[in-house]
């Protein structure tokens, strides 16, 4: 009897354990596939679409302690974020495209170097009387004597590029700050055929002066830059050599024109390499 008792009791124990294993096993099954449903719940409960749309309207107090809009509110911040960033992006390039067209419709051309406004003017030695250049001395022109016969053309290192050369002055075409710039190469040799009064006024000592003038709608030339060196050669000297250099920025103005005048213009050297002037346009 006892056997048969102690028998009964350890089946009904077994059953017991089976039993109850198999309960917490269902349960943990259940909880199991409830979490996992509710993790993805915050993006499948409802559409994006229409909470990324009414993203600022639905913020509650209620809202912000719950976690699972929280993870909705962050995503949609980022979509809306990258979706404006790509809006902006295709509208640039749609505007670029379009001004770019509308520019070649009207014929416009785009701006570049080909618009500079330089020049560069060199002396020349082959014309005659090259020692004594043809100098403008009408009045009303500063001092000193003007240079009118400049190399303009593409010989050597001499052009114009957008500006116009009229008699020994550049023409400004446009407004705007400009670096002008010019030489002048005085050169004095003995000639024994020359009269003796003329080499001895040349040999006394002088000043060789270079003057930059600009001309506007005033009567009379403004001085823009002058240099000056004082010769004084030796008797004995076969002959001398003297250059003047300088440069400046200067504002100008459409039609203003610039020249370049000299002193003692009867021993300037028009050489090409050593007596130039030239200007070009920097802002």
């Amino acid at each position: 009897t006892c056997g048969a008792v102690l028998v009964a009791a350890v089946l009904l124990q077994s059953v017991c354990v089976a039993v109850t294993f198999l309960y917490f096993t269902n349960e943990l099954k259940q909880l199991r596939d409830t979490y996992s449903k509710s993790g993805i719940a915050c993006l499948t409960g409802e559409e994006m679409g229409n909470f990324i749309q009414n993203l600022d309207l639905i913020e509650s107090e209620d809202r912000v302690a719950d976690p699972c809009w929280q993870v909705k509110w962050h995503l949609g911040k980022l979509i809306k974020k990258m979706m404006s960033r790509s809006y902006e992006e295709n509208i640039s390039a749609v505007n670029a495209e379009r001004a770019l067209t509308l520019s070649h419709t009207d014929g416009q051309q785009p701006r570049g170097p080909i618009n500079r406004i330089a020049a560069h003017l060199t002396g020349n030695s082959n014309r005659k009387n090259s020692l004594s250049p043809r100098i403008d001395s009408s009045p009303r022109r500063g001092n000193g004597q003007k240079i009118n016969n400049w190399e303009s053309s593409r010989r050597g290192h001499s052009f114009l590029h957008n500006v116009e050369l009229r008699n020994g002055e550049l023409v400004i075409p446009q407004s705007g700050f400009y670096y002008i710039y010019s030489q002048t190469y005085f050169r004095f040799r003995e000639n024994e055929n020359e009269d003796s009064d003329l080499l001895a006024q040349i040999r006394n000592p002088k000043q060789l002066v270079q003057y930059v003038y600009k001309l506007t709608n005033y009567p009379e030339p403004i001085l823009l830059m002058k240099s000056a060196r004082t010769s004084c050669w030796s008797k004995k000297a076969e002959y001398g050599l003297y250059s003047i250099y300088q440069g400046g920025v200067f504002q100008l103005k459409k039609e203003d024109r610039i020249f370049v005048s000299v002193s003692n213009s009867d021993i300037v050297d028009m050489d090409k390499e050593a007596s130039f002037f030239g200007a070009f346009m920097i802002g």
